[in-house]
């Protein structure tokens, strides 16, 4: 079979390419890609080329698939999976896979398997991991951006607080306590204040810092806040002391859960400085500087029991909850969500993401289309009634994406989404 393919051969070195798949093994699974969320660690590949320790050392020879934050559907089943697996199924991925020790990833390491393509070859290693998650949601893009709301959920099971009687770590984040994310009102900050938001037991206060009031205003339209939550948003820009005001917003305590969602090292210096007694900072943002560095107070880790954490990914269980949490309406993936492309659109969205406005670039693996912005459907339906539809289908939905609007997408360019 014949397969559409975004591969990368070197550093900043896309192409698309039409190739032919191999026939597949009886360990191994056919699918057709339908959606795939371009995310910042496929820039950071693609800036490194070789050098970025998930892709192949002899890239121009072994070109990989990019892409990892997909959902698709099954076509066919080789026999060893056949009692687990079937025709039609859709599906999501855990690209996560640390198989035997290697580093071997999704959208890193496979020249026949990653999102940006239209059908891909499924290694046995993601079977035998249960890493091929079947889904059960009504549309493609919630499963696609399952895998960046499951790596928010990966950071918020990494807090963890410290005790006065025992040396046991309580994990997660603390209860009726003080939260606050810097670099909130990106698609990765607006994903962890939606799932802030949605704990039982979730912290009373969520102050949210950005600079631009352009998305501080989007991300206050489109968050649902309970009746039993605070959420305050700032912007650092309008502050000429951030870390005095930030404290005050805090009644003076600090903040239990510190989350930096930039690799900027004055947010950094400023996140430690707002934490509270027993206070955990999690550096969330994964910079493409390996030289990266920040002042912290050591006197306060050791007399204010401040401590750090970091981690990149998830696991399973984080992405199962992330699905589960979507399907249940806990948690508004879309929120995250701002443009939508075809695979055409790939590779200039992949190579000049930093410098996009807006939030999460999703792209439809069928179909061709250029990155298009939501907010920019109305204006472009008098070119083209599709965007017309999208629109109204958009507005219904608070101006964010919907199910309703893949529907009306997908049915334009006849995608056929059971086989």
């Amino acid at each position: 079979m014949k397969t559409k393919a975004i591969r990368l051969h070197g550093t900043k070195d896309l192409l698309l390419e039409e190739l032919e798949l191999p026939e597949i093994r009886e360990d191994e699974i056919l699918a057709k890609m339908m959606t795939d969320s371009v995310c910042m660690s496929t820039y950071k590949l693609v800036q490194q080329g070789s050098a970025h320790k998930r892709a192949p050392d002899d890239l121009s020879e072994k070109p990989v698939i990019i892409g990892h934050e997909m959902a698709g559907v099954i076509i066919s089943v080789g026999a060893k999976w056949k009692d687990k697996y079937r025709a039609g199924q859709r599906f999501t991925i855990q690209p996560s896979l640390n198989y035997n020790g290697t580093f071997d990833t999704p959208g890193y390491s496979y020249s026949y398997f990653g999102g940006d393509c239209t059908y891909c070859v499924i290694p046995n290693e993601v079977m035998e991991l249960n890493c091929l998650i079947p889904i059960k949601g009504e549309s493609f893009f919630q499963s696609s951006l399952a895998e960046p709301i499951a790596c928010v959920i990966a950071g918020y099971n990494r807090m963890y607080h410290t005790s006065d009687v025992n040396h046991e770590h309580t994990m997660g984040v603390k209860p009726q306590g003080n939260l606050i994310i810097f670099g909130a009102c990106g698609p990765m900050g607006l994903a962890a204040i939606d799932y802030a938001l949605q704990l039982e037991n979730g912290p009373a206060l969520i102050v949210a810092v950005d600079v631009s009031k352009e998305r501080i205003a989007r991300a206050q339209a489109v968050l649902t806040v309970p009746n039993n939550r605070r959420l305050v948003f700032f912007n650092a820009e309008s502050s000429s002391d951030v870390v005095q005001d930030l404290r005050s917003l805090s009644n003076g305590a600090g903040y239990d859960d510190v989350f930096v969602y930039a690799p900027v090292q004055r947010l950094i210096e400023q996140a430690d400085k707002v934490l509270a007694t027993d206070g955990c900072l999690n550096f969330f943002a994964g910079p493409v500087d390996k030289g990266l560095s920040a002042m912290i107070n050591m006197y306060n880790i050791h007399y204010a029991k401040t401590h750090y954490v970091g981690f990149t990914g998830s696991t399973n269980d984080d992405l199962l909850d992330a699905i589960r949490l979507s399907d249940e309406g806990r948690i508004n993936p879309t929120v995250m969500l701002t443009h939508i492309g075809g695979l055409n659109s790939v590779i200039e969205t992949t190579l000049n993401l930093p410098q996009i406005p807006g939030g999460k670039k999703l792209i439809y693996t069928q179909i061709d289309l250029p990155l298009t912005a939501i907010k920019d459907f109305h204006k472009l339906s008098a070119e083209n009634p599709l965007f017309g539809e999208l629109a109204d289908a958009c507005d219904r939905a608070n101006g964010c994406w919907s199910a309703e609007a893949e529907r009306i997408l997908l049915a334009h360019y006849n995608v056929d989404t059971t086989k």
